[in-house]
């Protein structure tokens, strides 16, 4: 299944449409459904200058209980950064923890001299 799509500024462009399947197959490699997410395309806000069209828009994520927005200039910008979140999903690698000074200072200090 993919990713469910709405709008209500006349829908999403021609090249974030051919890219979206890059996206949703690497939320499956990264263990995401696609089809348990929705975006959500809007105005930011009301063009300040007659006909003239907004500048930014809103993209509103939904995915289980959670959700986030994020305002981008056009569908490219945003589709970059969520593809950017998908890969992040797995998180961070786990690292050796280092002993800090203040528990090195501590282990010596119960050292018997």
């Amino acid at each position: 299944m993919a990713i469910i799509l709405q709008s209500t500024v006349g829908g999403f462009s021609d090249q974030f449409m051919r890219k979206l399947p890059l996206v949703e197959r690497a939320m499956g490699e990264h263990g995401l459904d696609p089809a348990e997410f929705v975006i959500s395309k809007d105005n930011a806000s009301t063009a300040t200058i007659p006909f003239v069209g907004p500048f930014f828009y809103d993209y509103s994520v939904f995915f289980g209980e959670d959700q986030f927005t994020v305002t981008e200039p056009n569908d490219m910008v945003f589709l970059d950064y969520f593809l950017k979140r998908v890969l992040a999903a797995d998180g961070p690698p786990e690292l050796p923890r280092r002993i800090g000074l203040i528990q090195r200072l501590f282990g010596w200090m119960t050292q018997p001299v």
